[in-house]
């Protein structure tokens, strides 16, 4: 799968949930605390990730994020 990157457009720390605009696109992914890689605890708003994107239930998700 390929990766992407994109920047951190908002995570709620307490709900381990949150959004993800890939470089190029407008369209937000879906990030749970559950698909970070590694020691990676909490992503925060303005950060820099990549990932893989896979299709979930109905919508894009992040899986596999890494710093």
């Amino acid at each position: 799968m390929e990766r992407c990157k994109g920047l951190v457009q908002y995570f709620n720390r307490e709900g381990g949930y949150g959004f993800i605009v890939p470089f190029g696109q407008q369209d937000t992914v879906f990030v749970k605390r559950e698909d970070f890689d590694g020691d990676l605890k909490v992503i925060s708003e303005g950060q820099q990730v990549s990932f893989e994107l896979a299709l979930g239930s109905g919508r894009f998700e992040a899986r596999h994020v890494q710093p």
